[in-house]
C-alpha cells in the first residue's frame, strides 16, 4: 500500500510537490497540469487524481508571480471541457455495444431509461459533478453512455468547466497565500475535499430517511 500512502501525501501537500515541479520544470509545469486536469476529466479510470485541490495550488503560485493566471485559466478550462468532451464520445461509443444484449445484466431498457434521464436532467447533472470528486470523472462517461444529445451536453460542460476552473483557480490566487491557509495547507486541502463530498452524502441521506419514513407511515 505504498503507492496509496504517498498518493495520500501527494493530495496533502501539493503545495510542496507543485513547488519542486515548478522549480524542476519550468515551463513544462503547465504541460504537466493541463495533462493532470485533462485525464482526471477525460479518462474513467483516473478519479483519484487531484482535480480541485491541484486548481487551488496552481492558484496559490500564480500569485506569487510562478505561473501566469491567465494562461492557467485558458489552459486548464480547455482541459476541463477536453477532459470531459472525450469522456462523453467514449461513454457514448461504448454505451451501444455493452447494451446489445449480449451481457445479461446490461439491459437496452436500462440504457433509454438513462437517456431519458440525462435528456431531462442531464444539465444540471453534467455542472453540479463537475464539483464533486470522482462522481466528476463518470458523469461525462454515464452521458455517452446514455445517448445524452451531444449539442446539450458541450452547453453544460462549456459552463460547468468554466465554473469549476475559475472557482479553485482564482480561490487560489485570491486566497491560498493567506498566512493561515498557507501554514495549514492540508487543512484547507482536507475542507475543499469535505466540502466537495458533501451534497451528495446529505442527498443520500435525506432520500434513506426519507424513505424510511415513508415505510414507518
Amino acid at each position: 500500500m505504498d503507492w496509496l500512502t504517498t498518493l495520500i501525501d501527494i493530495f496533502l501537500h501539493l503545495d510542496v510537490y507543485l513547488a519542486e515541479v515548478i522549480q524542476t520544470y519550468g515551463l513544462w509545469t503547465y504541460a504537466l497540469l493541463l495533462l493532470v486536469i485533462f485525464m482526471e476529466t477525460g479518462f474513467v479510470v483516473t478519479p483519484f487524481l487531484p482535480g480541485d485541490s491541484l486548481l487551488f495550488a496552481a492558484g496559490t503560485f500564480a500569485a506569487l508571480g510562478a505561473l501566469d493566471v491567465k494562461f492557467l485559466f485558458l489552459l486548464l478550462a480547455l482541459a476541463a471541457v477536453g477532459g470531459d468532451t472525450v469522456n462523453y464520445w467514449v461513454g457514448h461509443y461504448i454505451g451501444p455495444r455493452a447494451f446489445s444484449g449480449n451481457v445479461r445484466f446490461l439491459k437496452k431498457e436500462h440504457l433509454d431509461k438513462t437517456h431519458a434521464f440525462y435528456e431531462k436532467h442531464g444539465g444540471k447533472t453534467i455542472v453540479l459533478a463537475r464539483f464533486i470528486p470522482i462522481i466528476r470523472t463518470f458523469a461525462p462517461f454515464v452521458a455517452g453512455v446514455g445517448a445524452m444529445t451531444y449539442s446539450h451536453f458541450i452547453a453544460y460542460n462549456v459552463v460547468g468547466g468554466l465554473a469549476w476552473v475559475s472557482l479553485f483557480l482564482f480561490g487560489g490566487y485570491f486566497f491560498g497565500n493567506i498566512p493561515f491557509v498557507k501554514h495549514n495547507f492540508e487543512f484547507v486541502i482536507l475542507g475543499i475535499i469535505f466540502i466537495s463530498v458533501l451534497p451528495p452524502i446529505v442527498e443520500y441521506l435525506k432520500s434513506r430517511f426519507g424513505a424510511a419514513e415513508a415505510v414507518v407511515e
